[in-house]
């Protein structure tokens, strides 16, 4: 079983591939592929056939990059972190390596 240290929500910088140092937040997490959707970052042009609900043309779409491109912003000073797991009231949590406060 994968260890996930990234979930929906969180927001991240990417640290590889052409949108390096672009911070966003993770709107899917790809747990079979290994991969995230981030806002704003890998964004490629799709043309959509029209039907009842869509106009159609060409719409900007976020795709996939893989989980190891991107590092989670640790919230307490808005810096990029490596991510731990630790006991805390008999609840295993997320922290911070860079500081080791507890992301929630």
């Amino acid at each position: 079983m994968n260890k996930w240290r990234i979930k929906k929500g969180d927001t991240v910088q990417v640290i590889a591939g052409q949108d390096k140092g672009v911070k966003g937040e993770v709107l899917r997490v790809l747990r079979d592929e290994r991969r995230v959707v981030v806002k704003g970052v890998h964004v490629c042009k799709k043309h959509q056939k029209p039907s009842m609900n869509n106009p159609g043309g060409i719409i900007e779409k976020e795709q996939s990059i893989h989980a190891s491109n991107v590092m989670l912003i640790d919230p307490s000073n808005e810096k990029p972190t490596r991510v731990g797991m630790k006991m805390v009231d008999g609840k295993k949590v997320r922290f911070s390596k860079r500081t080791g406060s507890v992301i929630n």
